[in-house]
């Protein structure tokens, strides 16, 4: 993608989830935030999204402070506004009340300069499907090494 620099990803949100479709929003920043995710300065692990009076949050995501700023400083855990056309957010609204999935940001980027972060619709996996998952993945990677290893005599 031209013009897009990724600042973090939220590996484990595959793991812990199953995500469906995925929408870009755009971030509401202060000045110093703008600045420290610049520098990379920023983790999604904990994060989720939530729609309250019709306009959507991000919660739990940390920006660290920005290092040259003073007493204007953001607050890192600061909840922070997510924007969306209305008719996205009704249309999520819908979704996260019907099927009981929830909103988890999964990476978190510049596009052109402004700074938009990725919502995927996910369900909770349940302690069973994440060993199930890891035996799958542990299988594929005993094949390829197996095979490479063929080739090389």
């Amino acid at each position: 993608m031209a013009g897009v620099k990724i600042i973090c990803m939220n590996r484990k949100a595959s793991h812990n989830y199953e995500l469906g479709e995925t929408y870009e929003a755009g971030l509401a920043l202060q000045g110093t935030e703008v600045k420290s995710l610049r520098d990379g300065k920023a983790n999604l692990k904990e994060g989720y999204a939530s729609i309250e009076n019709g306009e959507l949050y991000l919660y739990n995501c940390h920006i660290s402070p920005y290092s040259h700023g003073n007493i204007e400083n953001h607050d890192p855990m600061r909840t922070r506004k997510l924007l969306l056309h209305k008719k996205e957010i009704k249309k999520l609204m819908g979704k996260v009340k019907e099927k009981g999935l929830s909103l988890i940001p999964t990476k978190l980027y510049f596009r052109n300069g402004l700074a938009k972060v990725e919502l995927a619709l996910g369900k909770g996996k349940k302690l069973y499907d994440k060993r199930e998952d890891m035996k799958k993945k542990d299988a594929t990677r005993d094949i390829e090494r197996a095979f490479r290893e063929k080739q090389k005599t």
